[in-house]
């Protein structure tokens, strides 16, 4: 798919979201799409999903199955979980005994069965997230874009999200996500594309990871205030692990992850942290009054959707039903839990214990 001199406003006399852009995904390629709020790279998404069309210039070559996930999947509909997959089924053009087992693999994949019956105003953000997910993947996609997906998602279906962009790599699909959390070191290979104040640059790949890892054991009642602190200063902080014990300070190495793996993760360099100039035209990504953009999502008879912004969150707490256990949430003051920050002039890890605490996390990596 190719994007051939690509211009984008919302209306005819206001300015540009994005201007000349020039790209191209094959089949087995996945694109992280990085760049502050506002930057474009939603607008970008749903320009390469179908949701909106160019201005100017033209996306050449999209595959005719494309799956579409938005930040925030617009839970609003009047639709039970299993319906409303059902019918997505049928609108990707599935036979209804396929539609049927599609969407029982992908409820029981990610978790969904005991929301089978829920209508989906009734969803927490995250499985509302989960919904989105599956209707993407009900059909094999050539094109699989997802915006945010790992927003509101927990810990075991953050897991999943790799897992499902390699199966649609390895069918000989394309992938394009946006990410601001870092989660996308999960993606090892894929190439980097910034979109600062309306255009578009690819990063050349260098000989390794230019970043610190570096992690932080911190008292739990200052887990939130840190946390916030270090994404503010423009670092990554990519995990949090709950009760886990410190090592040695001064340890080489990172402690061993709470699967006993130990692996060591790099984070992505920042994107862009200049803001536009006063004088720049660029253009928030949700649209503006007298927008042509739908602000609705994906619905039964249609497949895509524009973006729906979303207050970021790391976790969702879930919708308990009759009979069930609600779903995990964000660690709490009390509960262990960790943070990493980067160390100056050093790619040493760095361990600090906590002081006065009977608890404690091991921070998760952090790359500057």
């Amino acid at each position: 798919m190719r994007l051939e001199d690509v211009w984008l406003r919302y209306h005819r006399h206001g300015p540009w979201v994005l201007r000349q852009v020039e790209v191209a995904i094959g089949p087995g390629e996945v694109a992280v799409v990085l760049g502050r709020n506002g930057a474009g790279k939603s607008t970008l998404l749903q320009l390469a999903a179908g949701v909106l069309r160019p201005t100017r210039g033209r996306v050449a070559d999209r595959p005719p199955t494309v799956g579409w996930v938005p930040e925030r999947f617009p839970a609003d509909q009047p639709f039970t979980v299993g319906a409303y997959l059902s019918a997505m089924g049928r609108v990707a053009g599935l036979p209804g005994p396929a539609a049927d087992r599609a969407v029982r693999h992908w409820v029981e994949r990610l978790g969904l069965s005991r929301f089978h019956g829920v209508r989906l105003p009734q969803l927490s953000k995250g499985t509302a997230q989960k919904v989105g997910l599956a209707q993407a993947l009900l059909r094999p996609p050539g094109l699989l874009v997802l915006d945010e997906p790992w927003e509101g998602l927990d810990a075991a279906a953050r897991q999943l999200v790799p897992e499902m962009i390699g199966e649609v790599l390895a069918d000989g699909g394309a992938v394009l996500v946006s990410d601001h959390r870092g989660e996308t070191v999960r993606l090892p290979g894929a190439r980097q594309w910034s979109v600062t104040a309306g255009t578009l640059t690819e990063a050349v790949p260098s000989d390794g990871p230019a970043v610190a890892v570096v992690e932080l054991a911190v008292p739990v009642a200052g887990l939130a205030a840190a946390v916030a602190r270090l994404r503010a200063d423009g670092h990554q902080v990519l995990r949090v692990r709950e009760h886990a014990a410190p090592p040695t300070v001064g340890s080489p190495e990172p402690a061993a992850e709470a699967d006993g793996s130990g692996e060591r993760a790099f984070a992505p360099e920042p994107g862009p942290t200049d803001p536009p100039a006063a004088d720049s035209d660029a253009d928030p990504e949700v649209p503006v009054a007298g927008s042509d953009a739908d602000p609705r999502g994906p619905v039964a008879g249609s497949g895509a959707e524009p973006e729906i912004p979303a207050a970021d969150s790391d976790a969702e707490p879930g919708v308990p039903v009759a009979g069930s256990g609600a779903e995990p949430g964000v660690p709490v003051a009390g509960s262990g839990a960790e943070l990493g920050v980067p160390a100056a002039g050093s790619d040493d890890n760095l361990e600090v214990p906590v002081a006065g605490a009977d608890r404690s996390g091991v921070a998760s990596e952090v790359g500057r």
